[in-house]
């Protein structure tokens, strides 16, 4: 009996305090949205089941501990290599012929990072974040979670957790955000607006963009090369013929394992302790203002153009709620929202494309525009 009690006495039931009991909810949320509504489960289940193992008391395994999650937090997230490799995979997913195609959805792109720089200036000059702290937060509006995660482990690593889940937490709730903020911020009559088909794009500008775009914005901005630079590197990959395999390899098993590892070191950052602070409320908060203000960026920028363009060149406002950098997430949303206004009638998918994938380039600048001037 008493060899009984001492085992339970050193077990981790015995550890267990308030603060993990509340994060095993958080926990259970974050795999409840992934398991029965299908929000991001390949996010949102490598970081609730990370949480879930953070929590465990005496087991070692948060990315602050002796375990392997901890080895693999150092080697994977403060060298900063997970989230490139993760970019690499993105720029052998996407296309960017919709943007080489209607190239003035470049600046709904850098428009709808609005965003970022709303909430970084509540963050430092309303509820007093340190500078580097508020930009860490305001990336949070590019709903890009890699940039996220590579701008925080740089900047304010202490909030790490709060932020990448915030931000995965809204890049899955794109399709709940963002149908009522497009419903606000346009007409009818604009929702209707058909574009036409894009222009042709040639096979080699399709082959000198990712060449000319990474060398022009790591030279502009050098601190966002690992970004752009593997983005870039990914999408050639996937442009040239002969490398058919290793775009396979890039945009497929690569990216799957790198995300799931990335996925669960950050669940493993959210400790009760860490996690469970006014701090944290205060992020989920600026997270959904900088969502909110960065799709209402895009949106209209978009209207704005349309006072300066022939009526035959107008752009439908709602693709410039695309310019987050949720790929593909925001064009699909745009496009089921239009359809549905329209029975039908209007489809915007591949219009939305142009401003989605300019997103991307645009949070990753701003996250080296960021670590230019804090670091």
């Amino acid at each position: 009996m008493d060899t009984a009690i001492k085992l339970l006495e050193h077990s981790g039931f015995a550890g267990l305090q308030w603060s993990n009991w509340v994060m095993f909810a958080v926990a259970g949320i974050l795999i409840y949205l992934a398991v029965k509504k299908n929000f991001e489960p390949l996010l949102l289940i490598p970081i609730g089941f990370g949480t879930l193992l953070a929590n465990l008391p005496l087991a070692e395994m948060d990315a602050h501990g002796n375990g392997i999650i901890a080895l693999i937090y150092d080697a994977g997230v403060k060298t900063e290599l997970l989230p490139p490799i993760v970019f690499l995979g993105i720029g052998a997913l996407i296309d960017f012929r919709p943007l080489l195609g209607r190239p003035i959805t470049f600046l709904l792109g850098a428009a709808a990072q609005l965003g970022i720089i709303v909430a970084a200036l509540c963050a430092a000059y309303i509820l007093g974040f340190t500078p580097k702290e508020a930009a860490s937060i305001g990336i949070i509006g590019g709903a890009d979670g890699p940039t996220s995660i590579f701008l925080a482990s740089q900047l304010a690593p202490h909030l790490l957790g709060p932020i990448a889940v915030a931000a995965y937490s809204y890049m899955a709730l794109v399709p709940i955000i963002q149908p009522p903020i497009l419903r606000m911020l346009t007409t009818h009559k604009e929702r209707a607006i058909d574009m036409p088909q894009a222009k042709p794009v040639s096979k080699t500008a399709v082959l000198l963009f990712p060449i000319v775009c990474g060398i022009i914005a790591s030279l502009g901005v050098p601190s966002s090369a690992p970004l752009i630079g593997m983005l870039m590197f990914g999408n050639l990959l996937r442009e040239v013929t002969a490398t058919e395999r290793l775009r396979r390899t890039a945009g497929g098993a690569l990216v799957d394992i790198v995300s799931m590892f990335l996925g669960l070191v950050v669940g493993a950052t959210m400790d009760g302790a860490s996690f469970l602070r006014p701090q944290t409320l205060m992020i989920l908060v600026l997270g959904a203002v900088a969502f909110s203000f960065s799709t209402a960026g895009g949106i209209l920028f978009a209207k704005l153009l349309n006072l300066f363009l022939p009526e035959g060149k107008r752009v439908n406002p709602c693709i410039g709620a695309a310019g987050v950098s949720a790929v593909p997430m925001a064009a699909r949303v745009v496009q089921q929202f239009v359809s549905k206004e329209t029975e039908g009638r209007v489809n915007p998918l591949m219009p939305a494309m142009g401003p989605n994938v300019a997103g991307v380039i645009g949070s990753a600048v701003a996250a080296g525009v960021f670590l230019t001037l804090l670091l």
